[in-house]
Order: C-alpha cells, then sequence, then structure tokens
C-alpha cells in the first residue's frame, strides 16, 4: 500500500546490495511519458491500471537480481497476482492503516487520497490485503521501524530463501 516504505526501503535494499532498483511509478514515466495522477486524470482508472499493470511487466522483466517496487494497485488484477509469484521473491511491506495514512496523506503524488483520504485507505487495505497476502513471500512490518532495519529483515528473509543468491 501506499506508505508502506516500498520507494524507501527498495532505494535502501538498492544500496546495499547493489541490485538496480525499479520503482512502478518511475516505470510508467519511462513508458507513457506521464506520472500516474497524469494518467488517471486524463484516462481515468481504468486506463491508470492498465499502464501500472505494464510498468510492473517490464520492471519484472529486468535482468536479475533486481528490486521491483510495485504500485499498490496491481494486486487487484489476477495476472499481476500469478505474474508476481512466478518472477521472484514477493515482499509485502505492510502497515497498519492508521500508519499508511500518517504517511501518505498530502503526498503530491498520490491522486488516490484528494477525495477519500484516510477512508480510502482503510477500504483499501481491507481489499488488498489478502491479495498481498496471497502472493507474499516474506512479509514485513513496518510500522514504527527505520528502513535500515527493514532492510536488514528482508535481506535474512531473502538469503533464507535463495541462499545462492548473490548479496551484490
Amino acid at each position: 500500500m501506499m506508505g508502506s516504505g516500498k520507494t524507501t526501503i527498495g532505494r535502501v535494499l538498492s544500496e546495499r546490495t547493489g541490485w538496480p532498483y525499479h520503482d512502478n511509478d518511475e516505470l510508467l514515466d519511462q513508458l507513457f511519458g506521464a506520472t500516474p495522477r497524469q494518467v488517471l486524470a486524463a484516462s481515468g482508472e481504468e486506463r491508470l491500471r492498465d499502464s501500472e499493470s505494464s510498468a510492473l511487466a517490464l520492471g519484472l522483466r529486468s535482468p536479475v537480481p533486481c528490486i521491483v517496487g510495485t504500485a499498490a494497485g496491481t494486486i487487484l488484477d489476477e495476472h499481476n497476482r500469478r505474474l508476481l509469484t512466478r518472477s521472484g521473491v514477493v515482499v509485502w511491506l505492510r502497515a497498519a492503516p492508521a500508519v499508511l495514512g500518517e504517511r501518505a496523506l498530502g503526498a503530491e503524488h498520490r491522486p488516490w487520497l484528494d477525495t477519500g483520504g484516510e477512508a480510502w485507505i482503510h477500504s483499501s487495505a481491507a481489499e488488498r490485503d489478502p491479495l498481498y497476502a496471497s502472493v507474499a513471500d516474506l512479509v514485513v512490518d513496518t510500522d514504527g521501524r527505520m528502513p535500515g532495519e527493514i532492510a536488514e529483515e528482508i535481506l535474512g528473509g531473502i538469503a533464507g530463501l535463495c541462499p545462492d543468491l548473490p548479496s551484490s
């Protein structure tokens, strides 16, 4: 979910491992020359979801090892869930809806909060949490934790799942 720390943690992991980090919003901009907010405003939610799915597919085609930060809504699509489960270690950065709201509200690049705000976060988390759980190889709680601590837990989990994977 937005506010869980995907971009921050992805960048920390990239720095620690030397693996490239691919952020879904940046991939979407690379593919379509627009931000998610711009796609949503110009073409609507269905086009945004399709664009995010295309960005996810592009990120997952990157040479491995790499780190791909996905748009939170890509989990709603069954094809995306299958793609994620076949593409490597999936880490769910889990946070309580109240924490997500504190972190996400007021961010310019999060159009979903313009009208729904904290209520949108709560309803989306309730809908998506079971879907995230269905694809996650690792579940890492982020509430009240520092990015470096979270990254270390992820690296330890990946090492346990993929002992032959190079760490840099």
